[in-house]
């Protein structure tokens, strides 16, 4: 360790060309779309047995990023200590007050003038871990801001950790202890400097005081609103007469739509939508926005008749009553706006469209998939304006941050009655954990959804048992009490309102702070509705507080498709984001308890994605966007529709997935069957582009070797004899075993001399013009997959690969992967296949105990043997003295399949080389460390350690 941590800073301070091993090297964090500050904290807090913070100022969405971290450090009986300030009355007392709920955080207050440091040391068996810069404990800092942090790895008798350690000491001795009494002294004088605290922490975080409620002169759109605005503009120059606006809750859609009618200049216009609520608030914002006379603002609704107003808003349970309706002429509104467009197919809506004939049309949604395949994209002629997606939004800083933190429900199922649901132990815990987590602000203005009407009830009245104000609104509730109870909640007599789904649309509570899902996630798109209702900005919260209670359900593989957008339904992608400490962006935080987690990948594992009925749903949903069948580019280029692997998991190629979701049922002759199998899922993965330039090459008609070897070269593409021979063995099946050459059977390329021409099936189906389109499509997407991958070496670090491929992408002359097993050495390589987590059940696996000791260091075991083996001697002899190459590769669990994450080449560490007898089963095995030559990326290594139980 000593060494290699020397080795470490002279190549971070001295030599950054250093090749000698190292191992926590010193890095300069700044906070980016790729990496942040808060990562490496959070990595550290959970090895560490010991912490010491100090820093100037804190604020609750700081405190919140470190909430659920906390907690899991309490669990494990570790408590840290807190230094920070009064300096410039910054830090608010309500941030205090969350201190305080923290057990096993000590926290003491400076008065020293001028107090500005920031430092995190973290402390474990081997190391301590230093963090000094920039950053403050405010979220913006952690996540956001462009800040200069360093990261420092020091053993326990390094001079600067022992000077950092007597100087908190000194801080702490001096300092006085967070108490009430504290608390209450300092709040009267924050109170005093008030509007010079608002100031200060405009300067901390400006984003955060960017929107007030208060009179402004001229209101203009937000970046998003304004590409918007140009895209509807560009859209009726074309011609168009209608245009659907696709956004995330929140962004700002009813402001939009005031500006483009602003831009438009209708002579009347109708604004409808399907509560009045709704419409008193879409009609102040008009108003307020194009300063017209009040009387041009009407409502049209089951209480007020107003026909004549030059903005009429109106309900659309009126308007669509015959008797109403035909009050107007047809061309009356030359200027329609349908508000929460995805209800336009329902009947009262497509009997107001087909009435009225405005001369331009808009639709506005968050949600526009239906899940009764309305279509609604035909509607609005398939015309997509323009589309904002959460992600975006809050990339785009349109909407409030969010830390979100998925908690561990107590034993309930999709089975569980209200009985189970109203235990005292579970109430408990729902009221420790939303205390616990607390939300923005002074006053608590909460949403809690649940899954039924009676258990919204029993949780309303089991609340208000420990003194939260409450109120349960169900379907039968009705619109005064609705409205009452929100403006209740808006004026801080209710602390929470109950409901299963009447709030998942259509209502705007901009000061709600924090969201409690008490009900299994059986919708991305419902999830991401509800958690909508927080998300607007407003001046008295710095950030919406989400709490989901995660219990045994099948369906929580659907919170990470929710949470980071990511519909490809591809599993991996899914159990990483459970890991990764960075899946949203700007300030938002995503964090999970442990068994939550491991809810979460049992549910991801014992998935069925890839069904039939899930891939048609899917694909229905594109054609309705789009408004025909979709093409495989289309399918493959949409954000909503499955991963192609996922698809190609259950067919054999696109034409096949047609004929089981679409309508064309198309049957193809044998050959060209087996050649789009081959070419789909053994070609497109896009893991070797030489392939792909080579198949592109057999679809115009064939190329010289010669030829080939140019165009390689001129993508930067490997060209030798070996890189050609391989590719051509590839294409006509000679590398393949006899199994896979009975699977494919029709060879894509003949080789005649130096000529590489397309065999005869592969030029029958050219001839086939809309086989010959797919195959453009195929190629397409093989290029395009390919921007994925290291262009310039064969495997690309991170990535996964089997086996197979390896033989493939190394040029073996054939698939040997059957005889690689855990590893074998081979034409002068040696691939190491590992599970991480194996199957203990399994005798064979016991031998086997390979572990990442760090990012940087496998602790490896050979196959049964002794240092005299043949094998063993030869790999160790030829690495050391002829540099035999040493490939890794690494999978989670058998879970994963046969896929492997490749973590680059190693080096084996001669003087940890040792024999040993493994006690399981008495056999004698070699075991050894191995030095990665590139350290394994923390999301990915936390992803390999994190165990999931069976």
């Amino acid at each position: 360790m000593d060494k290699s941590l020397l080795n470490s800073y002279e190549r971070g301070f001295i030599n950054k060309n250093s090749n000698k091993l190292t191992v926590y090297p010193p890095e300069l964090i700044i906070n980016n779309e790729h990496e942040n500050l808060l990562t490496p904290i959070l990595e550290e807090m959970d090895k560490c047995h010991d912490f010491m913070i100090s820093v100037a100022f804190v604020t609750e969405g700081g405190l919140a990023t470190l909430k659920a971290m906390l907690l899991k450090l309490k669990d494990k009986g570790i408590s840290g200590r807190l230094v920070t300030s009064t300096y410039l009355n910054f830090n608010a007392p309500k941030v205090f007050k969350e201190l305080r709920k923290i057990e096993n955080l000590d926290v003491r207050i400076t008065d020293i003038d001028g107090f500005h440091a920031k430092g995190y040391v973290f402390k474990n068996s081997e190391y301590t871990s230093m963090f000094i810069g920039s950053s403050n404990l405010t979220d913006t800092a952690l996540k956001k801001n462009y800040e200069y942090n360093v990261k420092l790895t020091s053993l326990e008798n390094g001079e600067v950790i022992q000077h950092f350690y007597q100087k908190f000491e000194d801080l702490w001795k001096t300092s006085k202890i967070l108490d009430d009494n504290w608390i209450r002294s300092y709040t009267e004088i924050y109170k005093e400097n008030k509007d010079k605290n608002n100031m200060i922490s405009i300067v901390e975080d400006p984003s955060r005081y960017q929107y007030h409620h208060v009179e402004e002169q001229i209101i203009s759109p937000n970046l998003m609103q304004a590409n918007a605005l140009e895209s509807l503009y560009q859209l009726r120059d074309s011609g168009e007469h209608k245009g659907l606006i696709v956004s995330a809750t929140g962004t700002g859609k009813t402001y939009l739509s005031a500006f483009d009618v602003m831009a438009f200049k209708p002579k009347k216009m109708l604004f409808i939508a399907h509560r009045e609520q709704i419409l008193k608030k879409s009609r102040d914002d008009y108003a307020g926005l194009l300063k017209e006379n009040h009387t041009d603002f009407g409502i049209y609704s089951g209480n007020t008749k107003n026909t004549e107003a030059k903005y009429l808003f109106a309900t659309i349970q009126t308007i669509s009553q015959d008797h109403h309706l035909k009050q107007f002429s047809r061309d009356e509104f030359d200027y329609i706006i349908i508000d929460e467009a995805h209800r336009s197919a329902a009947g009262s809506y497509t009997k107001v469209l087909n009435y009225f004939r405005p001369k331009f049309l808009l639709g506005m949604t968050a949600t526009p998939e239906r899940t009764d395949d309305a279509d609604i994209f035909r509607l609005f002629d398939y015309n997509i304006a323009y589309e904002i997606r959460l992600q975006q939004a809050l990339e785009a800083d349109i909407l409030t941050s969010f830390h979100y933190f998925g908690v561990t429900d107590f034993d309930v199922d999709e089975d569980s009655d209200i009985d189970e649901l109203s235990e005292e132990s579970r109430i408990q815990n729902i009221v420790n954990k939303i205390n616990y987590y607390g939300h923005s602000g002074e006053t608590l203005r909460g949403l809690i959804f649940t899954a039924n009407i009676k258990e919204a009830e029993m949780i309303a009245k089991s609340l208000a048992n420990y003194g939260f104000r409450t109120k349960a609104l169900t379907g039968s509730t009705s619109p005064e009490e609705r409205e009452a109870a929100v403006q209740d909640l808006e004026d801080g007599f209710l602390d929470y309102i109950v409901t299963v789904d009447i709030f998942n649309e259509g209502v705007d509570i901009p000061s709600v702070n924090q969201v409690v899902m008490l009900r299994q996630t059986q919708s991305a798109i419902i999830f991401v509705q509800q958690l909508g209702r927080g998300l607007r900005k407003h001046d008295e919260k710095e950030f919406l507080t989400v709490i989901d209670f995660i219990g045994n359900y099948k369906n929580n593989y659907l919170i990470p498709v929710a949470l980071t957008g990511d519909n490809s339904y591809n599993k991996d992608n899914l159990r990483k984001s459970i890991i990764g400490k960075n899946i949203v962006t700007g300030a938002s935080t995503v964090n999970f308890e442990e068994v939550a987690k491991d809810r979460i990948f049992r549910s991801i594992t014992s998935a069925t994605v890839n069904s039939i009925r899930q891939l048609k749903s899917a694909f229905l949903n594109l054609k309705h966007k789009i408004g025909h069948e979709p093409n495989i580019l289309e399918f493959y280029e949409d954000p909503d529709t499955p991963d192609l692997k996922v698809v190609f998991s259950k067919v054999k190629h696109y034409p096949e997935f047609l004929n089981k979701v679409g309508e064309n049922k198309l049957e193809l002759p044998e050959r060209f069957s087996k050649i789009l199998h081959f070419i789909s899922h053994e070609i497109i993965d896009g893991k070797r582009l030489g392939e792909v330039i080579l198949l592109e090459e057999l679809v115009k008609g064939g190329i010289s070797i010669k030829h080939l070897q140019m165009r390689l070269a001129a993508l930067n593409l490997p060209y030798s004899e070996k890189d050609i021979d391989s590719l051509n063995r590839y294409l006509d099946l000679s590398f393949f075993t006899s199994q896979n050459v009975k699977k494919y059977k029709y060879p894509l390329l003949v080789r005649n001399g130096d000529e590489l021409l397309p065999g005869n099936e592969l030029k029958d189906m050219l001839n086939n013009e809309s086989l010959s389109l797919h195959l453009e499509h195929l190629i397409h997407i093989g290029k395009k997959n390919a921007e994925h991958y290291d262009r310039t070496n064969p495997l690309t670090l991170y990535k996964k690969y089997t086996r197979r491929d390896f033989c493939r992408l190394l040029n073996w002359d054939t698939d040997e992967s059957s005889t690689i097993y855990g590893y074998r050495e081979k034409y002068d390589t040696l691939p190491i296949f590992i599970t991480y987590h194996k199957d203990k059940t399994k005798v064979d696996t016991q031998l086997y105990e390979d572990e990442l000791l760090d990012p940087y260091t496998l602790h490896w075991f050979t196959r049964p043997g002794t240092l005299k083996s043949k094998e063993i001697e030869s790999l160790i002899k030829n690495h050391e003295h002829h540099g035999l190459p040493i490939f890794i590769f690494i999978k989670k669990d058998d879970d994963e399949g046969t896929d492997f994450y490749y973590l680059g080449k190693a080096d084996i560490d001669i003087k940890t080389i040792t024999e040993t007898t493994m006690p399981q089963t008495g056999k004698n095995v070699v075991t050894m460390n191995m030095q990665l030559q590139k350290p394994v990326k923390h999301e990915l290594y936390n992803y390999l350690e994190t165990k999931i139980e069976s």
